[in-house]
């Protein structure tokens, strides 16, 4: 059953999505989080000095006293966009979205519900990754119920859009300033603060695999792995080799197999 809309306490969720030259996907993003039929959130797009239609379609929804439009003077990268969301949200959980994925309509309502019952602090779920046209493109996999550090570092299973945090548990953070990478170098980070990040067993995202995107670029994505394990986490370069050639096996895995 659909909840009543919140608009005069503080927000149970608070969702953050950067923004930039995301016009072509961003009308369905938007309307993926406006289905949810959990209600209690507020939507802070941190636009991050895009030059298309962003923001005129942003603020088509401005009636929404949900949405926040927040612009960045200068053009910083996902991190700093995500970064500001986060300084700025006024919910104890924090959810991202990326601005050319999809919600299913149950995902917020399934996954605070998921973290309330099991007293969880950080949670994913499984996602089904599509094309650009939004059809999927490969099976659903199977991931573990919780994940550690050390599973992630050889293996990739977290996508950002599908991620929670309980932040009156976590504390405050902020994502590496990284121009691509920074949402895996933020779960390690925070797995060595908390245990576990514990899976919901559903597909609640569609994930677009979009053409020339950054993480598109599977040998890029490989030695970006390879050096946030070195310079972020300082583990040895010759098990960073090691985490890093595992990391390829699963991907190639996940993709083709």
């Amino acid at each position: 059953m659909t909840q009543q809309i919140n608009t005069t306490q503080t927000p149970k969720v608070s969702i953050i999505v950067p923004v930039y030259n995301a016009g072509r996907f961003l009308e369905q993003t938007l309307q993926s989080v406006l289905l949810q039929d959990f209600t209690d959130w507020e939507l802070l797009l941190v636009n991050d000095c895009s030059t298309d239609d962003s923001t005129e379609i942003i603020r088509r929804h401005e009636d929404d006293k949900r949405i926040r439009l927040i612009n960045l003077d200068k053009n910083g990268g996902a991190a700093v966009a995500r970064n500001r969301g986060i300084n700025l949200a006024k919910g104890r959980y924090i959810a991202f979205l990326d601005s050319d994925d999809i919600w299913k309509s149950d995902k917020l309502s399934k996954q605070v519900a998921f973290m309330e019952k099991g007293n969880y602090v950080f949670s994913f779920s499984k996602i089904r990754m599509t094309d650009e046209e939004g059809k999927p493109v490969s099976s659903i996999r199977e991931i573990p119920e919780r994940v550690d550090y050390k599973y992630l570092l050889r293996k990739t299973v977290i996508a950002t859009s599908s991620v929670m945090l309980d932040r009156q548990a976590i504390g405050n953070f902020s994502m590496p300033l990284r121009r691509s990478g920074q949402d895996y170098a933020t779960w390690l980070m925070l797995l060595r603060k908390v245990p576990y990040a514990y899976c919901l067993q559903e597909p609640l995202v569609d994930y677009r695999v979009v053409n020339n995107s950054l993480s598109s670029n599977k040998l890029a994505s490989l030695k970006q792995v390879y050096d946030i394990q070195t310079n972020d986490e300082h583990i040895p370069c010759w098990q960073a080799a090691y985490n890093t050639c595992c990391f390829a096996i699963y991907a190639f895995k996940k993709h083709f197999c």
